[in-house]
């Protein structure tokens, strides 16, 4: 069976379909299962409808919705836990899921995959799977994974310049001499239209060979002031502020529009992110295509990830209601497409941010302050990892 990967764009594409012809039960009042979730207003339509026919199939349970606001997602789900009003059913980012797994308030899923017949974690990317365990438990299951591993390129701009479109076996140097052909300015010397634009800096530290922590799963030390990583966060910064293909932080506050408008306008030839921006894309008119993350001096592409899964909570009176939502909820559908664009292979060079449930606290007020100095010229490379290692080290040590 082909291994189960759609990431956000398959919401998109697909409306997920029934994973189970289990004969409904007779019931004058269904049993309500609540889910919470995010998204914006596409998204929200495409799961709130994603199981349409399975509960078509399943008049005993009714799936009730609740989307809440991805800002402060976590906190929220953390505050109606703690006051008697959590949902069944929660949506976990892959990064959000430290905290959760952290303040033990997911329900072991690990029996419910055992006995199971219908269903197998080998499915699933066995590193996706893997994020989603802790000490032997499924805590969460994979609804999507959406690699950092995506360039997309306005092939309007390229044919207009003359220049070849990129290939997924492309170097860190064709990505800056495709961004250095694209890049134009006016008569003022300003620049009318950038190269490229990514804000996944972590790729570049992975692909040169570095890493932001020692041991991703058990972090006890950073590793950003290795020759490699500080190398990856160069590269970052040359195209910024050395060759200006890319704009800062502060050039994009000052143009007042976001990286999407950009790349919609014409202002933009490059765009690096994942695969979830792309459902915003098709709605766009001109020609646009996707690479896979060029490698870099290490000779491969190593990118960071995001993605999403689905836990049951602790709390739920209805668990076993909720595993089969979880079913419906996690079905695959619509694969092949997804693998015509090659996303499958970028799921073996992922990298997750370290498990550390102080891991999101420590990016706000140590990594990013000091990152948005380096890329805005105020500091080097060396004095943006000087300050960040120690403090970063110091967390990791607390015993609280």
């Amino acid at each position: 069976m082909a291994k189960r990967f759609f990431c956000a764009v398959f919401l998109a594409i697909f409306v997920i379909s029934g994973c189970s012809d289990k004969p409904a039960a007779d019931s004058a009042s269904p049993k309500i299962v609540k889910v919470a979730f995010w998204g914006g207003p596409d998204e929200i339509e495409i799961i709130t409808t994603s199981i349409k026919s399975w509960q078509e199939k399943h008049p005993d349970i009714e799936v009730r919705f609740e989307h809440t606001p991805f800002s402060g997602y976590a906190s929220k789900i953390l505050t109606r836990i703690a006051g008697g009003a959590a949902p069944d059913i929660i949506a976990t980012e892959v990064n959000m899921f430290v905290s959760f797994a952290s303040k033990q308030v997911l329900e072991d899923l690990t029996p419910y995959v055992s006995q199971d017949r219908a269903f197998s974690a080998d499915d699933f990317f066995p590193e996706v799977i893997k994020r989603f365990t802790v000490d032997g438990k499924f805590l969460a299951i994979p609804r999507d994974t959406a690699p950092f591993a995506c360039v997309f390129y306005n092939k309007k701009l390229f044919d207009e310049a003359g220049i070849p479109y990129p290939a997924d076996d492309w170097s860190w140097a064709d990505m800056l001499e495709k961004a250095q052909a694209l890049t134009k300015t006016d008569d003022m010397g300003r620049i009318t239209q950038y190269g490229i634009y990514g804000w996944t800096w972590q790729n570049f530290v992975y692909s040169a060979g570095g890493a932001i922590v020692d041991n991703v799963e058990h972090p006890t030390k950073c590793l950003l002031d290795s020759p490699e990583a500080k190398q990856g966060l160069q590269f970052y910064c040359d195209l910024i502020l050395k060759y200006r293909v890319m704009p800062a932080p502060v050039a994009l506050a000052n143009l007042g529009m976001g990286i999407d408008i950009m790349f919609s306008s014409g202002r933009l030839a490059m765009f690096l992110s994942g695969i979830w921006e792309t459902p915003s894309f098709r709605t766009h008119t001109f020609p646009w295509d996707v690479a896979m993350f060029p490698a870099g001096p290490s000779g491969e592409s190593r990118v960071g990830t995001g993605g999403t899964g689905y836990a049951i909570l602790k709390t739920s009176r209805l668990k076993r209601e909720a595993w089969e939502v979880v079913k419906a909820l996690t079905d695959p559908s619509g694969q092949e497409e997804l693998a015509k664009k090659g996303l499958n292979k970028a799921v073996e060079y992922v990298i997750y941010e370290p498990f550390h449930p102080k891991w999101r606290e420590i990016e706000a007020k140590v990594i990013s302050p000091e990152l948005e100095l380096l890329f805005n010229g105020k500091q080097s490379v060396d004095e943006t990892v000087a300050k960040i290692v120690p403090q970063v080290n110091e967390f990791l040590a607390a015993k609280d």
